[in-house]
């Protein structure tokens, strides 16, 4: 499968949005890594049928699909919100955003 963002972007992604209370980024960063674990998880599967073997392409080609679209979401995201994609540290705006209420 195709990766786009690294884990150790998508970690510092989450690790600043949960910080700073902006939970939207680390929503999609976290989506991203259950896709990815689903995705590992197809291709591991020990099942030798025909029909289990159909069943676990099929998860994994949907998987797919759906890491590549979230990844587009982040890197929209990021953009949209002026985070630094070299060093993929939050934009100083976002930090002083006030938290929202409950």
């Amino acid at each position: 499968m195709k990766e786009r963002f690294n884990a150790s972007q998508i970690s510092k992604v989450i690790d600043q949005a949960l910080v700073y209370q902006c939970a939207c980024p680390a929503q999609v960063c976290r989506a991203i890594f259950e896709l990815r674990e689903l995705y590992e998880y197809q291709m591991n599967c020990a099942n030798d049928s025909a029909n289990d073997q159909q069943v676990h392409n099929t998860i994994a080609l949907s998987t797919e699909k759906a890491h590549e679209l979230m990844e587009d979401c982040l890197s929209r995201v990021l953009e949209i919100e002026g985070w630094d994609t070299t060093t993929f540290n939050m934009p100083e705006t976002l930090k002083k955003k006030p938290a929202k209420e409950l």
